[in-house]
């Protein structure tokens, strides 16, 4: 019985040697996974440096083309708009065919410094702009009005219903303030024009008086007030300055005419 329960070390062996081949398998198995997927995280790290190399290489190149696409960029960008403009989008008309109309716009400089402002028109022959441009400072406005020729209806159209082609841009570029507007100026710079609204051509029914056309009547009367205005001189509210410099008020003025009239009726009675 002693001898039955005694192992022999050769029989360890033989066990482990029964028991290696499973062990070394489940390891050969590990191992194989992993080189596996290390080799594919090799292989992606190598296609996305092999897709940066090319891309580096082809910019070279394409510098220009690089720049060009940065341009486009900025141009989609929403542009920081300058003026504030009433209407905002359309310009309205009344319709008598045959005849010029005008329409009126109020441009407002809603910026920090002196802003230009400048009109472009599709249809340069049958429309023109007073003013075409000026210089705007900081919260100033004005109303310019738009002269426009309408065309008689063709075709049996219907008054209203004929549709204008015409359209009207805004310009803007900013400028300092002892700057005297000139159309040059949106040449010289055109970098940093910006085009601040396209405006279209709405008709209005002269005979069915509306809300737009009643603004619209509004402000021509203003903007004829303003140019009127601006025809007069400016009064001249200081103290007068006659002959050597004299200084005189209107009761000294009135004295010396009277003195002048008694030495005349004078002269005269001798």
């Amino acid at each position: 019985m002693a001898i039955a329960e005694d192992k022999s070390p050769s029989d360890g062996k033989i066990l482990g040697l029964f028991k290696l081949p499973f062990r070394h398998s489940g390891n050969t198995h590990f191992t194989t996974s992993s080189s596996s997927s290390s080799q594919s995280a090799y292989r992606h790290s190598q296609f996305h440096q092999n897709q940066s190399n090319s891309q580096v290489e082809g910019s070279n190149p394409h510098s220009a083309s690089s720049s060009s696409v940065s341009s486009v960029a900025r141009s989609l960008l929403p542009t920081l708009r300058r003026l504030r403009l009433d209407p905002t989008s359309k310009l309205y008309f009344p319709y008598e065919p045959g005849k010029q109309v005008q329409s009126a716009i109020r441009i407002k400089n809603t910026s920090k410094s002196h802003v230009a402002f400048k009109f472009q028109t599709t249809a340069p022959k049958s429309c023109f702009m007073r003013p075409p441009g000026a210089i705007l400072a900081p919260g100033e406005s004005l109303i310019a009005t738009v002269f426009k020729f309408v065309e008689p209806p063709e075709n049996n159209e219907k008054p209203l219903d004929q549709k204008s082609k015409v359209k009207f841009k805004i310009m803007s570029l900013k400028v300092n303030g002892a700057t005297d507007y000139a159309p040059e100026l949106f040449d010289e710079q055109k970098d940093q024009v910006a085009v601040e609204r396209i405006l279209r051509v709405v008709f209005l029914d002269v005979e069915h008086p509306t809300p737009a056309l009643e603004k619209l009547r509004r402000q021509l009367a203003e903007a004829e007030a303003a140019l009127e205005a601006r025809k007069k001189p400016p009064e001249d509210t200081g103290p007068k300055i006659i002959g050597e410099g004299l200084v005189i008020d209107e009761w000294k003025e009135r004295r010396e005419r009277y003195l002048a009239r008694q030495q005349v009726e004078g002269g005269d009675s001798v």
